[in-house]
């Protein structure tokens, strides 16, 4: 694509490029990031601004409600467009980064789908997210190999899972890249780097480019990517609703939007997921300010509360209602080898999540390790007549914004503070190291499960909750607990020191802040190589 806009040769790349990354970034696919980033950049930046609006209301007070002047959208008949072939069945999803091998294994694993993620488990080191576009262009044209360190071979399967890629978030600079000398954004990016390179191979191999968007928290959010979709479809010269996305809902603004966010993207939604993690995150971030909002620990704050289970079958009902997938949320446990009875207990936990999202009338879910795809396979698999359950409405059950917003009851406990601070210390020196996809505990955590964590420990603080053992949370008992954590994993030697500074710092920084700071990724960027 040749641009007509003069600001085409403002990109400007501060990485060392080697000549595979340059091929990548060619003058015509510069000129198409360029244009993407003149076009989109002022609203990303004006959307970003509305967020911050609402989030001083919600410190005010104020809490979210169904929107009066969208009634009409929620009480329409309309559905969303004509959904390709292969995403008509996803009973089983595995996501994770974007690193050759995991690609691979990922691609081959049974799954129906695999979901390339350049957001949250991605450290986004350069390496990193120039090395993904790379992987993925191998990935497209099957010729993606690697070699491990002990000589294995890895190679594509002949029947291998449908991509799909998440970029970045909106909120999400890329710092390598710039545009009339400022960061463009990480969202743009990815998207347009992966769609100016790939569509046309995918659209040959009878598939198509297709998206998760992840982080919105409006309409007016998602009418953003649908211009965006639109406008790249008309550079490229692809036919319109060539683009296909699945719509993370992992805020809790969102969760009052469905219908509206399906509305906006219906030439291009295909569904929405439950993306759990994040949507427990928001929760405590956006009602921070109120202390009748704390959560308990987090081992206690599960998909079957009442607030939490209302937002997953609400999800169902909009979907189905507008024809779209209803796609439940995350199984982050990891096989457990060495211990059969602990496996056969993590093994348990799984399914019945899973019996519980596949009852409830999802049309798929995520697990984050290829030893967990038969386990759901298997329990979808009995729950399904067909390849999805789209005729399944829930048109009998009612949700209110007061069973979205219920707070679960429970505990803190000087368990979950000491785990919190761990968790959240061995995650962000992992992600400083360059890592952003983290086994701990047995658990694959990532940016979303840390940001809980550490969270957590800020509303624990600042609102001065009592444990179950009567002691309060406070502030130096964070830090010890931090303290704790950093001479455990030091005397490990896994993660370099320097990193568990850094760590240790930033989480002391963001803990003490006497407003709730938005997301731990941003500061971390700032200090990320």
């Amino acid at each position: 694509m040749a641009s007509a806009n003069p600001s085409v040769d403002l990109l400007e790349v501060t990485a060392a490029l080697t000549p595979e990354q340059s091929a990548l970034l060619s003058p015509s696919a510069r000129d198409f990031i360029t244009h993407l980033v003149v076009t989109y950049s002022p609203r990303i930046e004006s959307l970003l601004l509305a967020r911050a609006r609402r989030q001083a209301e919600f410190d005010r007070g104020v809490k979210p409600d169904f929107r009066d002047d969208t009634a009409a959208i929620r009480s329409g008949a309309w559905r969303v467009g004509e959904i390709p072939a292969d995403l008509l069945d996803r009973r089983v999803e595995i996501t994770g980064p974007v690193d050759r091998k995991m690609i691979i294994n990922a691609l081959n694993s049974g799954a129906k789908v695999f979901m390339a993620d350049f957001e949250d488990s991605l450290s986004p080191t350069w390496d990193n997210v120039i090395g993904g576009q790379q992987n993925l262009h191998d990935a497209v044209r099957r010729i993606i190999t690697f070699t491990g360190p002990d000589g294995r071979e890895y190679r594509l399967n002949p029947e291998i899972a449908v991509l799909m890629v998440r970029p970045r978030g909106l909120h999400l600079p890329e710092k390598h890249v710039l545009c009339n000398g400022k960061p463009v954004p990480g969202a743009l990016f990815d998207f347009g780097l992966y769609l100016f390179h790939n569509a046309r191979v995918l659209i040959e191999h009878g598939t198509g480019p297709y998206f998760y968007l992840p982080k919105l928290e409006s309409m007016e959010e998602a009418a953003l990517w649908a211009d965006l979709f639109a406008e790249a479809e008309r550079s490229l010269g692809l036919a319109h609703g060539t683009i296909k996305a699945t719509v993370l809902i992992e805020t809790i603004t969102a969760a009052f939007e469905m219908d509206e966010i399906l509305y906006v993207l219906r030439d291009y939604g295909v569904g929405l997921n439950c993306g759990r993690w994040d949507y427990i995150f928001s929760f405590i971030k956006k009602f921070s300010a109120d202390p009748a909002c704390v959560l308990p620990d987090r081992g206690e704050v599960g998909m079957t509360r009442h607030f939490l289970h209302s937002y997953s079958r609400l999800l169902i009902q909009t979907c189905h209602r507008r024809g779209a997938f209803a796609m439940g949320g995350m199984a982050a446990q990891i096989p457990i080898k060495s211990d059969p009875e602990a496996n056969e207990a993590a093994l348990a936990k799984v399914r019945a999540d899973k019996e519980r999202e596949a009852g409830d009338g999802h049309d798929g879910t995520w697990v984050a390790h290829p030893g967990l795809v038969a386990v759901a396979q298997e329990i979808f698999d009995r729950h399904f007549d067909g390849p999805n359950q789209l005729s399944r409405r829930l048109d009998d059950i009612e949700i209110t914004a007061a069973d979205l917003l219920e707070v679960p009851p429970g505990v803190v406990t000087a368990e979950g503070v000491s785990g919190n601070a761990a968790v959240a210390l061995e995650y962000l020196a992992v992600w400083l190291s360059g890592n952003g996809c983290v086994p701990i505990n047995h658990l694959m955590e990532d940016a979303a499960t840390a940001e809980i964590a550490r969270a957590q420990l800020w509303q624990w603080v600042h609102h001065g909750v009592r444990r179950g053992d009567g002691v309060t949370v406070t502030l130096e008992g964070v830090d010890i607990a931090l303290e704790q954590a950093r001479k455990a994993l030091s005397a490990d030697g896994k993660i370099p020191d320097v990193s568990l500074a850094k760590a240790m710092d930033l989480l002391r920084r963001l803990t003490a802040n006497t407003h709730f700071p938005e997301f731990l990724t941003l500061p971390a960027y700032a200090v990320l190589n």
